[in-house]
Formats: C-alpha cells, structure tokens, sequence
C-alpha cells in the first residue's frame, strides 16, 4: 500500500471520530450536571476543570493520566492534565471522569497559576460502583458512585475547591499513597 494511500485511508477514518472527541466535554458536564449532589455546584461554582477519562492502573506501582478543559464562569478558558504516581498495594485498572469545582476567583488561581497538586488519596472501584477517600492538601472528602446519574460526596467546598468522581469502568484493588498533579496551559 503506498503512503498516500495509507495517509488517505487513515484520514477517513479518523475523520468520524473527531466529533465525538469534541462531545466528550460536552457529555461529562451534562453527567455531572444531571447526577445527584454535583449538579448543585454549577449554580454556584466560579468555574471548574472537567476530566472525561482519566485511566489509571498499576501493579505495585501505579499510574494514571488524564487530560481535561479548564472554564471559567461557564467558558472554556484553558486545558489541563492530571499525573498521578503511586506506590504500595495495587493491582488492576479502572477510567473514571473526574470534576473539580473552583468556589471562587482565589481557588481558580490556584489552579490554575501552574503546577497545583492534590495529596494524598486512597480509592477502590469494582466496574460501576466507585468509592474514593481522600487526605489532600485541601482537607479530607470521601465520594461514590453508583452509576452516571449519582455522583455524590460526601464533602464541601474546602479552601475553596470540591471533587466528584464517576466510575466508567474498571476493577482494581488499592491501598496506596499518591498524589494527583495537574498543569495548566491558557487557550491562546
């Protein structure tokens, strides 16, 4: 097969799946708007970072990766992504969408000045149930899911910042410490 064949035959192929990569922003925010106690923080939220997929996994040492949409008062003002390296018991894999709301204008700064990190987090999910507990630098939550219309939590807005996870699927087993890192690049 030549190469402009092949480039040709990869464009069309690609082409489709470009929207639904676009929507995927989209559809996080309507699942986090329409499931349980998250839905409230949009009225109120200075803005927030949306994260579609973030996969992680690991066996002993552990991973996760995910890249996200930062706006501001309901605009897209920037773009994000998380790495996480953990250590200690742990085995398996799982994708979850993640959201984070800014309370006000200082905890958007934070975010997105740089380098913002969170603390330590220790998380189980079992395919569509998904329980997290977390110490971090912003205090301590705890959340589950039991499917996309019930995001919950069981914390507020602490030193100005709220998180909720969705399970999208996966199975792993974890006791670990990690820390989740984000950087910040403002659309131009």
């Amino acid at each position: 097969m030549s190469k402009r064949l092949f480039l040709l035959l990869s464009l069309v192929l690609w082409l489709p799946a470009a929207p639904a990569w676009a929507d995927e922003y989209a559809d996080t925010i309507k699942i986090f708007r329409n499931a349980g106690q998250s839905a409230g923080f949009f009225k109120t939220a200075y803005g927030y970072a949306v994260f579609p997929t973030i996969a992680k996994g690991g066996v002993g040492v552990g991973a996760a990766y995910g890249t996200g949409r930062v706006y501001e008062r309901g605009r897209h003002v920037g773009n994000t992504s998380m790495t996480q390296v953990s250590l200690g018991l742990q085995l398996g894999g799982q994708a979850y969408r993640q959201i984070i709301f800014f309370e006000d204008e200082e905890a958007f700064r934070r975010f997105t000045s740089g380098n913002f990190e969170f603390g330590a987090e220790a998380s189980a999910v079992a395919i569509t149930l998904g329980a997290s507990a977390k110490a971090t630098s912003t205090g301590t939550s705890a959340g589950a899911s039991a499917s996309q219309r019930d995001a919950t939590t069981a914390g507020k807005y602490h030193r100005g910042m709220a998180v909720f996870t969705v399970a999208k699927g996966g199975l792993m087993y974890e006791a670990v410490v990690a820390g989740q890192k984000f950087s910040y690049e403002k659309l131009k």
